[in-house]
């Protein structure tokens, strides 16, 4: 990782570790399986997978900015935006990601990009009506922060292999519909099997990735809070911003929930205790309490 001025988090690496580690253990089970259920035409599965997985990788800064309509901004179009990030990556000393605004009244943002140097930082016009300067940089510190520790890169991969897993096993199921013949019981058997397993697959990635998310998000705050020294900036944006969900439509904040693990504050937050285990960010008030601490540190 290229060094920044943002603050290590140690806790967060070894959390993205485990978290790939166990992913991809996960997975070396699964292509196991898939190798020894379709015999000869194991090859087309894994070379199309392979192509799909680098093209997510490779354009995943892409990918993520066309499904949330995002469009890249000039300095011209949008100085006040593209100051503040200039700011904040002087002061990081790191390299400016491309800035884009997405035109939606959901007032978020979110980061994406391989590394520091493919990265794109992008805000909505929800957001940039609704926030002071202070507050913006606070949000925008927050963001750069997952760009510097490279964790939207492995959640990039992370959410990508779960969606994998069904992908692999509907192939799977149609290579098997049209080359049983020749097939032994064995082979029959791990056929039917492929469905259960690829669930199972999706649902320890899915876990995975939200207890990563989770964490990831209270490293950002302290870390991008540390950064410009004000806390309560971004603990202002943090209650402004989830107070302003509930006057948004909420046919437009379900078309946003599929992007909840990349956005700044998800659109819909899971009430029940329950639902906080599949939740990809921790409740405002775990992510206020730490704040507040970290301002009275500061203070101090």
């Amino acid at each position: 990782m290229a060094r920044t001025r943002y603050a290590p988090d140690h806790g967060l690496t070894r959390r993205m570790v485990l978290t790939m580690f166990l992913i991809g253990l996960l997975y070396v089970v699964f292509v196991g399986v898939l190798i020894a259920a379709l015999g000869k035409a194991w090859p087309l599965v894994i070379v199309l997978v392979g192509g799909l997985f680098v093209a997510q990788f490779w354009f995943s800064d892409r990918i993520a900015a066309f499904s949330m309509g995002a469009r890249e901004v000039t300095p011209e179009q949008a100085p006040e935006l593209h100051g503040a990030v200039d700011r904040l990556c002087a002061l990081a000393d790191m390299p400016k990601p491309r800035v884009a605004i997405a035109d939606s009244d959901v007032p978020n943002a979110f980061a994406t990009g391989r590394s520091q140097h493919k990265s794109l930082v992008c805000v909505t016009t929800g957001l940039l009506r609704r926030l002071e300067p202070e507050e913006l940089e606070g949000v925008l510190a927050h963001e750069l922060s997952h760009v510097a520790h490279r964790d939207v890169a492995v959640m990039t991969v992370a959410a990508f292999l779960g969606v994998l897993a069904g992908l692999i096993t509907r192939m799977a199921l149609w290579t098997g519909l049209f080359g049983r013949t020749g097939r032994d019981n064995n082979q029959n058997v791990l056929l039917l099997l492929i469905p259960l397993i690829s669930a199972v697959v999706y649902v320890i990635s899915f876990l995975l990735t939200r207890l990563l998310s989770r964490y990831r998000e209270l490293s950002a705050d302290r870390t991008g809070a540390l950064l410009t020294g004000r806390p309560a900036a971004l603990a202002s944006a943090l209650t402004k911003v989830s107070g302003q969900m509930s006057r948004i439509p909420t046919r437009d904040l379900r078309q946003a929930e599929p992007f909840n693990a990349f956005f700044f504050a998800p659109a819909l937050s899971p009430g029940a205790s329950l639902g906080r285990l599949f939740s990809s960010h921790p409740t405002l008030e775990q992510r206020l309490d730490r704040l507040a601490k970290l301002s009275s540190q500061l203070g101090g």
